[in-house]
């Protein structure tokens, strides 16, 4: 792919339905991506296994919001025991650090005192939230960091949240797949809705906390689903 290839170009792609990866991360090639089938986690169906709504409850970890997200994006990139390899390259952190000042790619942050231990990053559009990724350097901070943003979702008013590819990981929360052509109709009816993600909380604030606690977000997500 050319190396011209933009932020606006980016967004283009996502809004059909297409995003990009990486052969490898020493690979300084993109590719555009399309698959047959694609896993959803529909947000209306979402479930937290009863152990770790227990954790959840607990509030091991401080959760943030768009306070790291070069950084997510960097230890999802990072090799991690089970994922020794990732596509994760220098152009795709390139793009979607540019995307995230320009207001559309966010992240999800989770803290264990001055340490990030867990997390995830993806881009919004509409009332569509395209997860890409998320590591964890600590029990259960990428699945927390997962609950916290599917309440913020739920709450501004989201209806769609992507996960790319079936993972046999997300089955537990509700993961799906389906045919193309249906998340297409989704995704098509989803970019009418005008939502913004983060949008119950001051934007202004010097650090943008969740504005749920644990408790807080599990209670949000159960009376939808």
């Amino acid at each position: 792919m050319s190396q011209r290839f933009s932020t606006t170009d980016l967004l283009a792609c996502y809004r059909r339905g297409i995003f990009p990866m990486g052969d490898a991360r020493n690979d300084p090639n993109l590719f555009l991506v399309d698959p047959d089938m694609r896993g959803i986690i529909p947000l209306d169906e979402f479930h937290i296994p009863k152990r770790l709504l227990r954790t959840v409850k607990k509030q091991p970890f401080k959760v943030t919001v768009d306070q790291a997200f070069t950084r997510v994006i960097e230890m999802c990139a990072e090799s991690a025991k089970g994922r020794e390899s990732t596509w994760i390259n220098s152009p795709i952190l390139n793009l979607y650090s540019s995307l995230h000042h320009e207001g559309h790619a966010h992240s999800i942050e989770c803290w264990d005192g001055e340490d990030l231990v867990g997390g995830l990053y993806g881009v919004a559009l509409g009332g569509a939230f395209f997860g890409e990724s998320m590591f964890s350097r600590a029990t259960d901070a990428s699945k927390i960091a997962l609950v916290h943003l599917v309440a913020h979702l739920l709450e501004d008013g989201f209806v769609l949240l992507d996960a790319q590819f079936h993972n046999p990981h997300l089955e537990q929360f509700g993961l799906v797949e389906i045919p193309r052509q249906d998340f297409k109709k989704l995704l098509r009816e989803a970019l009418t809705i005008d939502a913004t993600f983060y949008s119950k909380s001051a934007s202004s604030s010097a650090e943008r906390g969740s504005s749920f606690t644990g408790s807080g977000a599990a209670q949000r997500i159960t009376q939808t689903s």
